[in-house]
Protein backbone atom coordinates (compact mmCIF):
# COMPACT_ATOMS: atom_id res chain seq x y z
CA UNK A 1 0.00 0.00 0.00
CA UNK A 2 1.54 3.35 -1.00
CA UNK A 3 1.89 5.57 1.63
CA UNK A 4 0.01 8.43 0.31
CA UNK A 5 -3.42 6.11 0.36
CA UNK A 6 -2.90 6.64 4.63
CA UNK A 7 -5.37 9.06 5.69
CA UNK A 8 -5.61 10.76 9.13
CA UNK A 9 -7.54 8.13 10.88
CA UNK A 10 -5.22 5.38 9.38
CA UNK A 11 -2.19 7.35 10.52
CA UNK A 12 -4.02 7.95 14.18
CA UNK A 13 -4.64 4.31 14.21
CA UNK A 14 -1.24 3.56 13.78
CA UNK A 15 0.06 4.94 16.29
CA UNK A 16 -2.36 3.93 18.93
CA UNK A 17 -1.04 0.34 18.04
CA UNK A 18 2.34 1.23 18.19
CA UNK A 19 1.99 2.80 21.73
CA UNK A 20 -0.14 0.46 22.58
CA UNK A 21 -0.89 -3.02 20.49
CA UNK A 22 -3.63 -4.49 22.84
CA UNK A 23 -5.76 -1.53 23.24
CA UNK A 24 -9.70 -2.42 23.03
CA UNK A 25 -11.21 -1.91 20.14
CA UNK A 26 -13.90 0.34 21.94
CA UNK A 27 -11.09 2.60 22.96
CA UNK A 28 -9.43 2.87 19.37
CA UNK A 29 -12.66 3.71 18.08
CA UNK A 30 -13.40 6.44 20.14
CA UNK A 31 -9.81 7.68 19.66
CA UNK A 32 -10.03 8.14 15.88
CA UNK A 33 -13.67 9.46 16.32
CA UNK A 34 -15.33 6.12 14.37
CA UNK A 35 -17.86 3.55 15.27
CA UNK A 36 -16.87 0.17 16.36
CA UNK A 37 -17.01 -1.45 13.85
CA UNK A 38 -16.00 1.01 11.65
CA UNK A 39 -12.61 0.91 13.50
CA UNK A 40 -12.45 -2.73 13.05
CA UNK A 41 -13.22 -2.36 8.85
CA UNK A 42 -10.17 -0.39 8.77
CA UNK A 43 -8.00 -2.46 10.59
CA UNK A 44 -8.59 -5.52 9.39
CA UNK A 45 -8.48 -3.49 5.92
CA UNK A 46 -4.57 -2.55 7.04
CA UNK A 47 -3.78 -6.04 7.82
CA UNK A 48 -5.03 -7.24 4.85
CA UNK A 49 -2.78 -4.58 2.82
CA UNK A 50 -0.27 -5.23 4.61
CA UNK A 51 0.35 -1.92 6.30
CA UNK A 52 -0.04 -3.76 9.37
CA UNK A 53 2.33 -7.01 9.42
CA UNK A 54 2.07 -8.09 12.80
CA UNK A 55 1.79 -7.35 16.58
CA UNK A 56 4.80 -7.15 18.85
CA UNK A 57 5.33 -7.51 22.63
CA UNK A 58 7.45 -4.97 24.09
CA UNK A 59 9.07 -6.86 26.71
CA UNK A 60 10.70 -5.33 30.08
CA UNK A 61 10.06 -5.15 33.87
CA UNK A 62 6.43 -3.95 34.92
CA UNK A 63 7.20 -0.96 36.40
CA UNK A 64 10.13 0.17 33.56
CA UNK A 65 9.83 1.54 30.42
CA UNK A 66 11.88 1.97 27.39
CA UNK A 67 13.26 5.46 28.79
CA UNK A 68 16.00 5.98 26.49
CA UNK A 69 16.47 4.98 22.78
CA UNK A 70 19.92 4.99 21.09
CA UNK A 71 21.23 4.10 17.86
CA UNK A 72 25.07 2.25 17.75
CA UNK A 73 27.29 2.51 15.04
CA UNK A 74 29.59 -0.83 14.78
CA UNK A 75 32.60 -1.32 12.90
CA UNK A 76 33.71 -5.01 12.27
CA UNK A 77 37.74 -6.32 12.60
CA UNK A 78 39.13 -6.85 9.49
CA UNK A 79 37.56 -9.96 7.44
CA UNK A 80 34.31 -10.11 9.76
CA UNK A 81 31.00 -9.31 8.47
CA UNK A 82 27.46 -9.71 9.80
CA UNK A 83 27.42 -13.47 9.26
CA UNK A 84 30.13 -13.69 12.17
CA UNK A 85 28.47 -10.43 14.31
CA UNK A 86 25.02 -9.99 13.97
CA UNK A 87 23.50 -13.32 14.97
CA UNK A 88 25.83 -12.15 18.65
CA UNK A 89 23.49 -8.92 18.36
CA UNK A 90 20.36 -10.50 18.17
CA UNK A 91 21.06 -12.11 21.54
CA UNK A 92 20.90 -9.25 23.23
CA UNK A 93 17.15 -8.29 24.28
CA UNK A 94 17.48 -4.79 24.03
CA UNK A 95 18.44 -4.43 20.54
CA UNK A 96 14.93 -3.60 18.43
CA UNK A 97 16.56 -3.44 15.04
CA UNK A 98 20.07 -3.75 13.70
CA UNK A 99 21.00 -2.65 9.70
CA UNK A 100 23.44 -3.38 7.46
CA UNK A 101 24.91 -0.19 5.82
CA UNK A 102 26.86 1.01 3.11
CA UNK A 103 30.31 3.07 3.91
CA UNK A 104 32.12 2.68 6.96
CA UNK A 105 29.81 2.00 9.30
CA UNK A 106 29.29 -1.98 8.90
CA UNK A 107 25.72 -2.18 10.81
CA UNK A 108 23.35 0.45 12.71
CA UNK A 109 21.72 -0.92 15.79
CA UNK A 110 18.99 0.63 17.84
CA UNK A 111 18.66 -0.31 21.71
CA UNK A 112 15.66 0.67 23.84
CA UNK A 113 16.60 0.67 27.44
CA UNK A 114 15.37 1.89 30.87
CA UNK A 115 17.98 4.13 31.45
CA UNK A 116 21.44 5.66 30.75
CA UNK A 117 22.84 3.15 32.96
CA UNK A 118 21.15 0.22 31.11
CA UNK A 119 22.49 2.09 27.89
CA UNK A 120 26.16 1.77 28.47
CA UNK A 121 25.80 -1.82 30.04
CA UNK A 122 24.84 -3.11 26.12
CA UNK A 123 27.10 -0.26 24.80
CA UNK A 124 29.61 -2.31 26.40
CA UNK A 125 28.18 -5.70 25.47
CA UNK A 126 27.96 -4.22 22.02
CA UNK A 127 31.40 -3.37 21.85
CA UNK A 128 33.00 -6.82 23.35
CA UNK A 129 31.11 -9.04 21.02
CA UNK A 130 33.88 -10.97 19.03
CA UNK A 131 34.16 -9.45 15.63
CA UNK A 132 33.34 -5.51 16.54
CA UNK A 133 35.84 -2.98 15.82
CA UNK A 134 33.91 0.02 17.25
CA UNK A 135 31.04 1.25 19.00
CA UNK A 136 29.48 4.63 19.02
CA UNK A 137 26.75 5.30 20.87
CA UNK A 138 24.25 8.20 19.51
CA UNK A 139 21.46 8.84 21.97
CA UNK A 140 18.41 9.81 20.40
CA UNK A 141 16.80 12.86 22.16
CA UNK A 142 13.78 13.44 20.14
CA UNK A 143 11.82 10.80 16.95
CA UNK A 144 10.05 12.67 14.32
CA UNK A 145 8.03 9.78 12.81
CA UNK A 146 8.91 6.13 12.55
CA UNK A 147 7.60 3.29 10.44
CA UNK A 148 7.09 5.27 7.14
CA UNK A 149 7.25 3.35 4.09
CA UNK A 150 7.19 4.22 1.01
Amino acid sequence: MDRTTLDDKDRTLIAALRRNAREPLVQLARRIGLSRSATEGRLRRLEREGVIRGYTVDLGDAAETAAVRALIAVTFVAGRHCDHVVPRLAQIPEISACLSLAGPIDVMVTVDCASNGALDQIRQQVAATPGVATATTHVVLRSHFEGRRG
